[in-house]
């Protein structure tokens, strides 16, 4: 901008003889003096940190990263959810490298290096102490937030902890290498803890950090850090430095985990001990399922939710996002064109209470005779699932802005006197597995007309395109769709693919017109007071298990089992059969509850790799991402003759949505030009 400026002054000196003076500062530029001296100077200096700070919101995607603009579909990239961010580009060559949060890192260390050795010099200027020293607690949570994503990240991050001046500083000065993963996530620690005595227990703005948002993401940098040291089995030396920076010394990483996890637990029970927050229930009610549902939708759109902890407002037109654009089910698809992008796999609807199951643990489809369970309603599958799952996900012919969502796979005309057989079914054989899970519907006997329907004759109809929609006369007259407004087309990402679209976020109340790209304004929930139960329920289980004692006061198994216990309630899931024990299978109930609970909200896919579990997972038909893992969609038909519904159950139709994940992935890679360019910065080892 300097360099702009002057260069436009010699210009014009070159016209005009009256240029005599090429240092004046330009009259638009805020120099510090501006900037420190006046808490609306600081308002400018904070909303700029805060522009570029690492908050993982409605403009952060696995894929993108941060994304400056509205243009991003959060995908999830563990298994929760397929869309157009989600699945066949979460590769090692996708673009989940390909716009890397490295350089933008160390922007804004330099701006709050810069905060924090230049404002003590106008100290003088702030009435209130407290004020000041809020300033300097934000630029170390700041600091904080920025080590913290760059170890999640990249594990060793060279620690820039001053304002490096060119060209006052001498080359070498400038050059500072990566330092080892757990001195990066010491820093961390230091940060929240600076920033934790230093900031006040009210923001003194609204948007900005307080005392209570730098405990809580210390509760989840430091439960990262915990079990990242536990489980990590991935360590190497820098072949420039000879540090390690990826990973911890073996000899002493339990040691780290403990220390780390138990600072985790801490700064949970603080938040906890302060009786400032705790789980909305505005509109729970313990005997009625409706106003648990509704419960879980409001507490998302509530800016005053006792649950609460942090949030990333907008407001149209000054900051807005596309949420809504990209998401909403087809049918109330807005001008832009987009729709349905993050459909929830059936994976992640199998996690949830109050669905029939086999014993395996998948969703129950069949009778003890293999024919189709039939419903009335598609609603009726899931009538007495969890409250919360209903709240996440739009099932089909459920209700959303006051419509019907149609979702529908096909439409079934043939024979219901013995019940309806399997449609994965060619040339007379039922096989469900994985090798035929390439065939699609339109391949399958009921569609073809082959097999046992031979003389009856085609009897599945399907829409097979978006363009192509076919209609089915019905026996009373009417016309139906066979996929419905919203359904399960295969040529294009803006339908719902998995039978199911994401409802978590959604905002009820947008018309369809205004339902644009950069026009959504609902507020992202960063930090509440759910997780924050979740942190310390794992935290005292992880530490239960290294054998450590709570500390004076506390009882590890006491205090998970209340946290789990209320996270369920309020979630309306079924109340656990026996106490929670702080062992293995304890740990496992933990997980599996923040999997559901902070599901979208670009936490579970950070869960499941400091877990280091993200590679191998089993899943159906033992499939892991390391070999390259589908995930499973459910499709609903309508049977004309029976008037009712069924339900099949196979990997997602298209299989396009390939989920690619090694184990050495857990450690982004650094872009090749910032390596090369420093004799100091290594690489990824083994990349």
């Amino acid at each position: 901008m300097k360099y702009f400026i002057l260069s436009a002054t010699i210009f014009f000196c070159g016209m005009f003889t009256a240029c005599t003076d090429l240092d004046i500062p330009p009259l638009n530029i805020l120099g510090e003096q501006d900037l420190f001296s006046s808490e609306a100077g600081m308002n400018v200096y904070m909303s700029r940190v805060y522009s570029q700070m690492p908050l993982e919101d409605f403009k952060y995607s696995p894929n993108r990263q941060f994304f400056d603009d509205w243009l991003v579909t959060p995908g999830t990239n563990e298994g929760s959810s397929i869309g157009r961010d989600a699945g066949a580009a979460m590769t090692r060559e996708g673009n989940e490298r390909n716009n890397e949060y490295w350089g933008r890192a160390f922007d804004l260390l330099r701006d709050v290096n810069i905060l924090l050795e230049e404002l003590p010099k106008y100290k003088d200027n702030f009435s209130e102490e407290s004020l000041f020293n809020h300033y300097i607690g934000e630029a170390h949570f700041a600091r904080a937030m920025v080590f913290y994503a760059l170890a999640k990240r990249y594990g060793g991050a060279p620690l820039v902890l001053e304002v490096l001046k060119y060209p006052e500083n001498e080359m070498a000065a400038l050059e500072i290498p990566r330092s080892t993963e757990e001195e990066t996530w010491d820093q961390a620690l230091i940060e929240f803890d600076k920033a934790i005595s230093l900031m006040r227990e009210t923001s003194p703005k609204r948007g900005y950090a307080n005392k209570f948002v730098a405990l809580g993401f210390k509760s989840e940098a430091m439960l990262f850090a915990g079990t990242v040291a536990k489980y990590n089995k991935l360590t190497g030396l820098g072949q420039k430095t000879n540090v390690r920076v990826i990973g911890f010394d073996p000899a002493t990483s339990a040691t780290a985990s403990k220390r780390y996890l138990r600072e985790s637990y801490n700064a949970s029970r603080e938040i906890m001990k302060s009786g400032k927050f705790s789980l909305y229930r505005k509109k729970w009610s313990a005997s009625d399922r409706e106003s648990q549902y509704q419960n879980m939708v409001d507490m998302f759109f509530d800016s005053e939710s006792p649950e609460n902890i942090f949030l990333k407002e907008y407001q149209y037109p000054y900051l807005a996002h596309g949420y809504d654009s990209y998401n909403v089910p087809v049918q109330m698809m807005g001008p832009n064109g987009y729709s349905a992008g993050n459909c929830p796999t059936l994976d992640f609807v199998e996690l949830f209470d109050g669905i029939e199951k086999n014993p395996d643990g998948t969703i129950k489809v069949f009778d003890e005779n293999g024919k189709y369970l039939l419903f009335d309603h598609p609603m009726d599958m899931f009538k007495d699932a969890e409250p919360r799952l209903r709240a996440n996900v739009i099932f089909p012919m459920d209700v959303f802005k006051g419509e019907v969502v149609e979702i529908r796979r096909g439409v079934f005309t043939g024979d219901v006197n013995d019940g309806i057989d399997p449609i994965m079914t060619v040339n007379g054989v039922v096989d469900y597995s994985y090798a035929n899970m390439s065939n699609r519907y339109t391949e399958m006997d009921a569609y073809t007309g082959k097999g046992k329907f031979a003389n009856a004759g085609r009897v599945l109809y399907l829409c097979v395109s978006r363009s192509t929609r076919q209609i089915v006369d019905l026996d009373n007259g009417e016309r139906m769709n066979a996929s419905g407004a919203s359904g399960c087309f295969t040529d294009d990402n803006t339908h719902a693919m998995t039978g199911f679209v994401v409802r978590k976020w959604l905002n009820p109340n947008t018309p369809t017109s205004l339902v644009l790209e950069g026009r959504s304004e609902q507020h992202f929930i960063l930090m509440r007071y759910g997780e924050i139960l979740l942190n310390v329920a794992e935290a005292a289980c992880e530490l239960a298990l290294a054998g450590e004692a709570a500390p004076a006061g506390d009882n590890f198994e006491l205090i998970a089992n209340e946290a789990i216990r209320d996270i369920r309630e309020r979630a309306g899931a079924d109340p656990l059969v026996t106490p929670l024990v702080l062992n293995e299978d304890g740990l496992q109930v933990i997980r599996k509850e923040r999997r559901k609970e902070l599901a979208f909200e670009h936490k579970i896919l950070w869960d499941i790799r400091r877990w280091r579990t993200q590679h191998s997972d089993k899943l159906m038909f033992g499939l892991t991402q390391e070999d390259g893992a589908y995930y499973r969609g459910l499709y609903p038909f309508y049977s004309t003759k029976a008037n009712k519904y069924f339900f099949d159950s196979r990997l997602e139709e298209r299989l396009n949505k390939r989920f690619t994940f090694r184990e050495m992935d857990y450690y982004f890679a650094i872009r090749g030009a910032e390596v090369s360019k420093s004799p100091v910065i290594d690489q990824q080892p083994g990349r």
